[in-house]
Formats: C-alpha cells, structure tokens, sequence
C-alpha cells in the first residue's frame, strides 16, 4: 500500500503502525504534493492511504484528481463533515483518522479487492437513510443550479466549476447560495447529502 499525508509525522506514524500489522506491506509514503500518478506508477500499490489531515480542502481536490486512477483510496477523515465531499471525490473507503488500526486494517484488504468500506459513524453521511423521509424544495432548483449540484457533488471549489461550466465564479457562487437555499442546507456538504437523499442526484 501507499501511504500519502502532508504531515511528515502523521505518514511516518501511519506508515510503522500499518507495517507491524500482519498482512500489511507498505511499499511507500509521499506527501499530497508529489506527483500522484507517477508514484502509483513507480509504488505500484494494491490500495492507497490518503490522510487528509486537518485542513483538507486541498487534499480533496487532489483526491479528485486520482478517481480514474483505479487505485482503490482510503481517506482518513479529521471528521464527518468531510465525509460527503471525500466520498464524492472519488475515495471508496472512509475511516476516522482515529479509527481503529484493526478495522482500518479489514478496510484496507477490502478495499484493495475492490469492496467499498464505511467507518459505521461514516456510513450515514454518505448513504441514503431509508428510514428519514425530506420534504422536496421548497422551490425546485433550475437546470443550471442541477448542473452546478452535480459538480459541486464531485467535491469541486468554485473556481474548478466555473471552468467546467464556462461561467463566472461568481455566477458559481450566486448558484451555490440559491441552492443551499432552496435545499435549506447549512453547507455544501449538507446540501450535497440532501439532494442525494432526495434523489436529486447520485453519487
């Protein structure tokens, strides 16, 4: 596995915690700066590691850079509000970053054999919950605040957006606003968790 965290002790802890477990091969450790496909390609790892550390903004946009890697990743979330986000950038294995080296351990070979693994505080953050009826809008969203929706949802900032619909960034933030709205969403994580419970759009 390959182990990437900007903190040089949090990649060097995880790195001799994960190598004393049985099973457990580390093959190597870059910060989220280094250029990720040419270190899958000279690691060649079944799975990555990816601590997202505590400010992880930049970390999630360079996890969406790597979703059509075909590396499974793992992130290591400070908490759940990033769990959305770091779902809908392409991670398909979510686990606190004090989770326990057991459980991350199971997740880790389930996710090399290309099993999606959930910490269960996790879980409910990014699945549906079946057993919670939401009331639609208040006011439908227009097809240009569902097409900022859907990018929004692949974890984007505002700028990358813009780019990707060809409008203003702050024609990208006047949407954002309409739809946290009419989603009555405190965050772009919560409206993109309320909106996916709505069926408005799937991640």
């Amino acid at each position: 596995m390959l182990i990437v965290a900007d903190d040089p002790l949090a990649r060097a802890g995880l790195a001799t915690l994960l190598s004393q477990q049985p099973g457990c091969t580390v093959t190597g450790q870059v910060d989220g700066g280094t250029d990720l496909s040419a270190a899958l390609d000279v690691y060649r790892p079944e799975v990555v590691v990816w601590d997202l550390g505590w400010e992880s903004t930049l970390s999630l946009e360079r996890l969406t850079d790597q979703r059509d890697s075909g590396i499974p990743m793992v992130a290591l979330l400070p908490d759940d509000a990033h769990a959305a986000a770091a779902w809908s950038a392409g991670a398909r294995g979510l686990f606190l970053r004090d989770a326990n080296i057991t459980s991350l351990v199971a997740g880790l070979a389930a996710a090399s054999q290309g099993l999606v693994v959930l910490d269960p505080d996790l879980a409910g953050m990014v699945l549906p919950d079946r057993g919670v009826l939401l009331v639609p809008p208040m006011e439908e969203l227009t097809p240009r605040e569902l097409e900022v929706l859907l990018v929004l949802a692949e974890g984007l900032p505002n700028k990358a957006i813009a780019s990707h619909l060809g409008i203003s960034e702050h024609t990208v933030k006047f949407h954002v606003n309409a739809i946290l709205g009419k989603l009555g969403a405190q965050s772009r994580t919560e409206a993109v968790i309320r909106a996916t419970r709505m069926g408005l759009i799937s991640l």
